[in-house]
């Protein structure tokens, strides 16, 4: 009785030595904050003796905190912050850019933020990313599936200290490399709540928004997305599907046919941006050569620092350049002493950092989806259809291999009377459902944050979207 007693014993112990604190008022913030913020002044320990510690932002719903959703929040990447999706994508505060300039960082309101229909957990997650670090070196060392045991461990003591969340409907959620994590993690609470791990979760289901699910099979779908949007011609396409057997991504460096066709495809592709194709490229581009050479490049999503790139007057507008201020701001000493950051910690906060010590072991994530799929559990997957990064059609192609039942047709659903988007819903077994919606225009929600509210604050309900 003592061994199995001894595991809960040791995680009420640990919960007894986290603390949280409220976060009143934030520099960059004209005024007291108009909802709850609540972060980690001891951070949440987990893994082998506790060496990774990792940070967190709570915000109570702003509707009814005892009734709605808790939700917990991953962004991609891997090693991308949460603090990121808080500030602009579904978070309560965002940057005003019209206020902003130079080294001044201003903060607005946010009145499409998801914290308006339920409690929400930013994680910064894996251990590396964002205000998040680990006591030893070698604890830097993480995966897929140990990250998800660590977000399970986590939220296990989050819940521990926080018990009045207990009862309310629990969803993971997320976007971006977080697809591949996140089935995993629900799998780990759903397995935990078979075993009778405490505390016992009242997990409902999981949203995965324009998620990766097979990093190789999500990128081979780009040039065929980019012909449906006709980026690539038909008989280009047609040439190469048909010259390179249908296999863009692991060329025959003798099949001369092929590699022309795909030198084509990159004249065609080599200058889109990969996260809204109607969007400025801001990838630096290398002088042109005479013969351009193929490259898997073309389908990976190149980054680059915004916060070193010269301040040029006459350049297009374009997307990263409002991510300078989260760099500005995030690294403010008042800020972080604001939220309670541990000082010491962290040399320097990184919107994404591409610097982990990261092993990508779950190559295909739909294994867990099948897997999910014969329990009691919702699923919302969203794409945005401009997005090439993760393509909508191969989100969908995933999808069906699933074999779930189709319950309906693809259908629109409407914002304000104007189509926000089509959606179809899928079940297997009267117990498990899953909802596809593509946002129409962009990738979201940082994109569409009107109609993306609508659709969760619809969805968390139960209706129709």
């Amino acid at each position: 009785m003592l061994r199995l007693l001894l595991p809960l014993l040791l995680l009420i112990s640990n919960v007894e030595r986290s603390r949280s604190a409220v976060v009143d008022s934030l520099p960059g913030f004209p005024e007291d904050l108009p909802f709850k913020l609540e972060t980690a002044t001891q951070y949440v320990g987990v893994g082998e003796l506790e060496q990774v510690q990792l940070f967190y932002y709570f915000i109570e719903s702003e509707r009814s905190p005892k009734d709605d959703p808790l939700l917990v929040w991953l962004n991609g990447g891997p090693g991308c912050s949460s603090l990121s999706g808080l500030l602009y994508e579904i978070g309560p505060l965002q940057f005003d850019f019209s206020s902003s300039s130079g080294t001044k960082a201003i903060l607005k309101y946010n009145p499409y933020s998801w914290t308006k229909v339920g409690n929400i957990i930013f994680l910064d997650a894996p251990v590396g990313t964002g205000f998040s670090y680990a006591t030893a070196s070698m604890a830097y060392n993480i995966s897929d599936t140990s990250s998800a045991a660590q977000t399970y461990e986590f939220l296990r003591k989050w819940l521990m200290s926080h018990p009045n969340f207990l009862a309310n409907p629990l969803y993971i959620t997320g976007d971006s490399y977080s697809g591949v994590v996140i089935p995993i993690i629900v799998k780990e609470i759903y397995d935990g709540i078979e075993a009778g791990h405490q505390p016992q979760m009242n997990l409902v289901g999981y949203t995965l928004g324009n998620p990766v699910t097979c990093d190789e099979k999500d990128k081979s779908f780009r040039i065929p997305y980019a012909n449906k949007m006709a980026l690539v011609s038909d008989e280009l396409y047609e040439t190469t599907k048909m010259d390179c057997n249908g296999d863009f991504q692991n060329i025959d460096p003798t099949n001369g046919a092929c590699l022309v066709d795909l030198e084509m495809v990159s004249l065609c592709l080599e200058k889109i941006y990969l996260s809204q194709i109607l969007e400025p490229s801001c990838n630096v581009i290398t002088p042109n050569h005479t013969r351009l050479k193929w490259s898997r490049s073309i389908l990976e999503e190149s980054t680059i620092d915004v916060v070193l790139m010269p301040q040029q007057s006459s350049r297009p507008w374009c997307r990263p350049y409002n991510y300078i201020f989260s760099y500005i701001w995030a690294n403010d000493k008042n800020v972080q002493e604001a939220l309670h950051v541990r000082e010491g910690t962290k040399q320097e906060w990184n919107r994404c950092n591409s610097t982990l010590s990261y092993t990508k072991d779950v190559l295909n994530a739909v294994v867990y989806h099948e897997y999910l799929s014969d329990k009691a559990l919702r699923a919302l997957v969203y794409s945005g259809d401009h997005d090439i990064s993760v393509p909508y059609i191969s989100t969908l192609d995933w999808i069906r291999s699933l074999n779930l039942t189709l319950e309906g047709p693809w259908s629109p659903w409407f914002v304000e009377g104007q189509i926000a988007g089509y959606s179809i819903l899928y079940s297997k077994n009267s117990k498990y459902d899953l909802t596809f919606t593509m946002i129409k225009g962009d990738t979201a929600p940082e994109y569409k944050p009107k109609q993306c509210l609508a659709m969760v604050d619809r969805w968390f309900s139960y209706y129709p979207l």
